[in-house]
């Protein structure tokens, strides 16, 4: 598949990013603080931990995310990203490298400081739910308000408002032993909505649920995101997911970032072998956007078609570009920047057939 004819790097918005990191690193073992910057950093993680007993499971990670971008990090088991998300919220203490939210390096917070950004900046959801058992569905998605020392009829108003936001009105008195798995997540999610962070992490939320309940809150996550435009940072193993959520995704590979792009970057123009295998399965009409197999422009072209914009997917595309007698013109920002006609659309969708 060729690269997409126009350069869209897409730099992210001269305002101040939501989180910054940089050259981040976690080597577990001893003396780890002497690894970082020596030959030994350069070694396959075999053999580091041979050498050393030490494994490095972040290494010299770089990435900056937007005011209410989704960015999602992913790869297999072993391959650093929990451990990564740990870092950036120091639950794991990065071993060097920097972590700014909002232009704050987290990683000089004293305790005091660190606990005041949990409990204002940023919250997480994690895989395995966390709700208090004894306490009511109201009490739970209220509890870091509670921890803030806000009064409790505000809490209980803002709770409320949340349960409303992550569907479960009617089950404000309900205990958490009483709903199923995909309400008990809901319960996380407004948890942490309700303290109304600018940054919301997720680490794997969702594995644990079954495939359908696990759809469903992808729907939600989507759906939320739309609604509070949150900065989200989602970590998962599964690339269909990450494909369905992510604005950009980095993807890990023994600690190390081995891409970083948008869903159709990724399926596009993989990096390398590593990623191609990943995304060999992945339905290309269901991630490329046009702009990746439009085509310049020519001076014979009709120019009375219809138009879609350059960052139509493929498979919305079809109809109107089956159905059109001409060349269809693919705009963006208003300019005329290629043109897209049945072989173009034709030759993904082929290539998609077993």
């Amino acid at each position: 598949m060729p690269e997409p004819l126009i350069a869209d790097e897409r730099v992210q918005a001269a305002t101040e990013p939501a989180l910054a990191v940089s050259q981040l690193w976690k080597v577990f073992g001893p003396r780890a603080d002497r690894i970082v910057g020596t030959p030994l950093a350069e070694l396959p993680r075999a053999e580091l931990l041979a050498q050393t007993a030490c494994v490095a499971a972040v290494r010299d990670i770089s990435f900056t995310v937007a005011p209410t971008e989704v960015f999602v990090v992913m790869g297999l088991s072993g391959s650093g990203k929990s451990t990564l998300v740990r870092c950036l919220t120091r639950l794991v203490e990065p071993t060097s490298g920097s972590v700014l939210i909002e232009g704050e390096d987290i990683r000089g917070a004293d305790p005091r400081r660190l606990r005041d950004l949990r409990r204002h900046r940023f919250a997480m959801v994690f895989q395995h739910f966390g709700l208090l058992p004894h306490r009511r569905v109201l009490d739970n998605v209220a509890y870091g308000l509670e921890i803030r020392g806000v009064a409790k009829t505000e809490r209980y108003r803002r709770a409320g408002e949340v349960l409303d936001l992550v569907g479960l009105s009617g089950y404000a008195d309900h205990f958490p032993d009483q709903l199923s798995g995909g309400m008990q997540q809901r319960v996380g999610l407004g948890r942490a909505l309700a303290v109304d962070p600018q940054i919301l992490f997720f680490d794997e939320p969702f594995s644990a649920l079954d495939p359908l309940i696990r759809r469903d809150m992808q729907n939600e996550v989507l759906r939320l995101h739309h609604e509070v435009g949150k900065t989200m940072i989602f970590i998962t193993h599964d690339l269909h997911e990450a494909l369905r959520l992510g604005d950009r995704i980095l993807i890990m590979r023994d600690g190390a970032a081995v891409q970083i792009g948008r869903p159709d970057e990724v399926v596009g123009a993989p990096a390398d072998d590593y990623v191609r295998d990943f995304v060999a399965d992945v339905p290309k009409s269901h991630v490329l956007t046009i702009r990746w197999v439009m085509r310049p422009v020519r001076d014979d072209d009709p120019l009375d078609g219809p138009e879609l914009g350059a960052d139509v997917v493929v498979r919305d595309a079809v109809r109107a570009v089956l159905s059109s007698a001409a060349p269809v013109k693919v705009v963006h920002d208003g300019v005329l920047v290629g043109m897209v006609d049945d072989e173009a659309i034709l030759r993904v969708i082929v290539a998609e057939e077993p």
